[in-house]
């Protein structure tokens, strides 16, 4: 369709039976794209002409019939330069009888006038079109490419550079997910946001923190000795005892977040398109990943851990007497007698270690 057609025909021929008429006409049933030809005119039979045909009577087209009248065989053995033809045949048609009223309309010089404007005239037309067929096309055999595979360099610097380029492409693939451009990252939030926080609920700090347990723990820790200030010692184990209980659950997030990642580079590796040749470069990818992610794990371990215990640091001698002096101001004056009534004999009835123990329990407010 983005063809023109230049069907030639002699005219000393029925141009019914012209073989270029039939092919034109069958590709171009209109004839908007089809320019007829005629040639020999000088050759036809006295009498004759083929004037109907080039005004378009005979056979009818949506472009103009142009009459051409070429070399001879004479003039072609006498090597009759194309200069001194085609003044010839514009002599011929200027001097015609029959051909004279359409001179100005006839010959080579003419027809290739004709052509020059009509095929720019197509080209302007078309040249959206093409350059939208030569896009798709470039698309398709990119694609054809990618998916067979485009040539590999075998210079060891090219080739560095290509495997650099494939480890950029996975790279890309899975920021993506764990920047929310793919599914898969949001899956790290929920550990931080729904598993530790639920963990850290199921911890049995009802128990450890019963009246019991405490007075078991400051016991052991302090002893029956009085103190100045509040048991600091009991406290600490207290409270030591409490924070380590986070560790676990802490660790756990470290793994659940390890398995996470671990299946994002799965999945990241599957999806890197420019991967899909290389089955090796994959596994040796995979495998890079998964040693870099157990070592983070472990480092993240540690991390974590060394957060827990420093959690324990913050216990200042401040800190107790601060929590000393609140309950002294809540005692009323029988609870302060009582406090400071002599301590017996251990070895006295009465119990009298519990009976301390009871009162510092009363002066930290438990």
């Amino acid at each position: 369709p983005n063809c023109i057609i230049l069907a030639i025909s002699p005219a000393n021929q029925d141009i019914a039976t012209s073989d270029a008429i039939k092919l034109a006409r069958d590709v171009d049933p209109s004839g908007e794209r089809t320019f007829g030809v005629l040639t020999k005119l000088d050759l036809m039979d006295k009498g004759t002409n083929a004037v109907d045909v080039l005004e378009g009577r005979a056979y009818r087209l949506q472009q103009p019939w142009v009459g051409i009248v070429n070399r001879s065989q004479a003039d072609i053995n006498k090597n009759v330069d194309m200069i001194l033809a085609r003044r010839k045949e514009r002599e011929y048609f200027e001097t015609s009888p029959d051909y004279g009223h359409l001179a100005s309309r006839m010959g080579s010089e003419y027809l290739a006038k004709l052509l020059s404007e009509h095929l720019e005239l197509v080209i302007r037309q078309r040249i959206p079109s093409i350059i939208a067929l030569i896009n798709k096309t470039i698309d398709e055999l990119n694609a054809e490419l990618d998916r067979i595979g485009r040539p590999i360099a075998t210079d060891g610097g090219a080739q560095l550079y290509m495997i650099l380029e494939l480890c950029r492409a996975f790279d890309r693939v899975f920021k993506e997910h764990l920047d929310g451009g793919r599914p898969g990252g949001d899956r790290i939030f929920g550990v931080f946001d729904n598993q530790l926080p639920a963990a850290l609920k199921k911890l049995p700090f009802d128990r450890y923190l019963s009246l019991k347990n405490v007075q078991k723990v400051v016991t052991e820790a302090d002893g029956y000795q009085p103190h100045l200030i509040a048991p600091e010692q009991g406290y600490r184990r207290l409270i030591d005892g409490a924070i380590s209980y986070f560790k676990g659950p802490a660790e756990a997030s470290v793994d659940a977040v390890h398995y996470v990642l671990k299946e994002l580079v799965r999945k990241s590796i599957a999806e890197t398109q420019e991967l899909k040749r290389f089955p090796s470069l994959q596994t040796d990818i995979a495998t890079a990943a998964n040693e870099s992610l157990e070592k983070f794990r472990d480092e993240s371990r540690k991390t974590v851990l060394r957060l827990v215990e420093m959690e324990s640091s913050y216990l200042t001698a401040d800190f107790f007497r601060k929590l000393n002096a609140e309950p002294e101001k809540n005692l009323n004056p029988s609870d302060k007698k009582k406090n400071a009534e002599p301590a017996k004999n251990p070895n006295q009835s009465g119990h009298t270690g519990d009976r301390l123990n009871e009162s510092y329990l009363r002066r930290i407010g438990i």
